[in-house]
């Protein structure tokens, strides 16, 4: 068996690289061969295309706001000199990592020349993971698998549609490539939802690829020795939340840790450089998960932050990135894995109560195993049947 993989493979984001990879690690792991499809030749029409519904959502608040972060961002780097060094040492570690652990498929011309080649070279095209399906990337129509001939098969692992819910002026052109899918699965129950309102078909709940590893399999990529001697408290926030910072200083008061954080983002947020203790620069997908690994506790709001916390029986705490209202939401991600779990009582909604570090990590682990055991049928199951 050989696949295609329509993964975000190379994109500069800790969460959405190590789940890309654990996708292809697992498939190895069990005698799939698989390529990642390297889309270069047509990333400036999906770019276009993204524009264009940037542009036509220009009235919504929420998505203008977070889309100027990463300007903002941007337009720092050219004018802070030292920024613009502590950047180049990021993306030099992502790139480091991207061109060592990925097996990736040839340059394709063209978009049809990725249809003939899902046809004649692979016996299926799997997309998958992270938040692939938002409406941003539907109307670029890359991961939606519309170019993929319709008698080559088509399956979808865990693929996050990143929000709650569709617009309604979009309901149809998410029903369109979802029931072209022969295969689908949702990473979260409102995903499951989504697709049962508009294909009118109930889908399995499977995990993230990240967990289709467990800590073992995680071992394999990570240096023995923690990255950070100190005991100290590992902080991934996306979001610039305060008072979440708030909590962490205050924790590491009481526990007598370091604060260890990586800096800026998905946005510039200065005041985050008072707080640290200790801030890495260069530091790959691998030394991410060293870092989840080694620390005494772990607080963040990204989704990957809380599941590589999982994977290593850390304590953590995980916050909310956004308020319910925001178009670009990933709350309902974290919220539908820690329910699934049993661990929502890590999400922190009162930032002045008072918190433990004990869980029952071999119920928690119990749980994951199952979840994990399921998930990978599934895959396999859908690639070979």
């Amino acid at each position: 068996m050989k696949v295609a993989l329509a993964i975000n493979y190379d994109y500069h984001d800790y969460g959405g690289m190590l789940q890309a990879f654990a996708t292809q690690r697992f498939l190895e792991k069990h005698g799939v061969d698989s390529d990642a499809v390297n889309f270069d030749n047509v990333k400036g029409d999906i770019n276009k295309r993204k524009w264009y519904y940037f542009l036509s959502n220009i009235l919504d608040v929420s998505i203008v706001k977070e889309k100027s972060k990463l300007i903002e961002k941007r337009i720092r780097q050219k004018f802070n000199s030292q920024l613009k060094v502590n950047m180049a040492e990021r993306d030099a570690a992502f790139d480091e990592f991207c061109s060592t652990h990925f097996k990736v498929s040839r340059a394709f011309v063209s978009w049809n020349d990725m249809a003939e080649a899902s046809r004649k070279e692979y016996d299926a095209v799997v997309v998958g993971s992270d938040q692939l399906w938002l409406p941003s990337n539907v109307k670029a129509d890359y991961y939606t698998l519309n170019w993929v001939p319709d008698d080559v098969k088509k399956i979808a692992y865990a693929t996050s549609f990143g929000i709650g819910k569709i617009p309604n002026k979009y309901k149809k052109e998410y029903s369109i490539y979802l029931n072209r899918m022969n295969y689908l699965s949702a990473r979260e129950t409102s995903g499951q939802e989504i697709i049962k309102e508009l294909t009118d078909k109930d889908v399995p709940l499977v995990n993230d690829p990240a967990l289709l590893l467990d800590a073992d399999g995680w071992n394999e990529i990570v240096k023995a020795e923690p990255l950070v001697k100190d005991k100290y408290v590992f902080c991934y926030f996306m979001g610039n939340n305060p008072e979440q910072r708030g909590f962490v200083k205050r924790l590491a008061k009481e526990k007598n840790l370091k604060v260890v954080a990586l800096l800026h983002l998905d946005q510039y947020i200065a005041t985050d450089e008072e707080f640290v203790d200790i801030a890495p620069w260069h530091v790959s997908p691998a030394d991410f998960v060293n870092l989840v690994k080694n620390a005494e506790c772990v607080c963040t709001d990204s989704f990957h932050g809380t599941v590589f916390s999982i994977i290593y029986s850390r304590p953590f705490f995980t916050f909310k990135r956004f308020n319910k209202k925001a178009s670009l939401s990933t709350n309902t991600r974290i919220t539908s894995l820690l329910t699934r779990l049993g661990l929502m009582d890590r999400l922190v909604l009162d930032m002045d109560s008072k918190q433990t570090f004990d869980i029952d990590w071999e119920k928690i682990q119990s749980g994951v195993s199952q979840f994990r055991k399921a998930s990978s049928e599934y895959l396999l199951n859908a690639i070979r049947a």
